[in-house]
């Protein structure tokens, strides 16, 4: 729950709720659509950077969500934030370095100096990720927070590495984890307790 007004009933949705926890399986599906695209087209795709972005800019509705079912005094829910947000950065900064490439520039990742910013702003993405599977098992959905660990853990090693079936493969595996919990019972501060 994250706020409720006087007349409102406490366990009533509000569309800020209704919009964090659509983002547990739209954010997943739009990266899915990316790493799917980048993997059909290869990694310099316009298309699929423009996916990209979309898909990094939702999972920063997914930091929100599972930020916000957390005690707002957990360090926890701290951490997923910063993690998020700066994760968030990065993501979207490797989206845009492809749209960059597809028009024929060199990647951000392989020049020197100031352009390797990109680097440890993406890895803060994965590292977000580990923290929110940390957070749903707290909040007792052990299975879910399982397979966000192992899709956080496999993130790196597919994009880093450029090997595209397993990140279309995380990205199955974030759908599932993190897509489930749209219908699981309300989750909430109360349910860490």
């Amino acid at each position: 729950m994250t706020s409720s007004a006087v007349g409102r009933g406490a366990d009533a949705p509000t569309p800020t709720d209704r919009l964090l926890t659509g983002a547990l399986l739209v954010a997943p599906l739009i990266y899915l659509a990316a790493d799917s695209t980048y993997a059909a087209r290869g990694w310099p795709d316009g298309g699929a950077g423009v996916i990209h972005v979309l898909g990094a800019i939702a999972y920063g509705f997914v930091i929100l969500r599972v930020s916000t079912w957390l005690p707002p005094e957990s360090w926890l829910a701290g951490a997923v934030l910063l993690t998020g947000i700066i994760g968030l950065a990065g993501n979207v900064a490797y989206g845009f370095d492809t749209i960059h490439m597809s028009l024929g520039d060199t990647a951000l990742v392989d020049r020197t100096g100031v352009a390797n910013l990109i680097k440890p702003l993406g890895l803060f993405f994965p590292l977000s990720m580990a923290l929110v599977a940390v957070a749903i098992m707290t909040l007792k959905r052990r299975w879910q927070g399982g397979v966000v660990l192992i899709a956080s853990i496999a993130w790196p090693i597919a994009h880093i590495g450029n090997i595209a079936p397993l990140a279309v493969a995380v990205n199955v595996a974030l759908v599932v984890g993190l897509g489930t919990l749209v219908w699981s019972d309300r989750l909430d501060r109360n349910a860490s307790a």
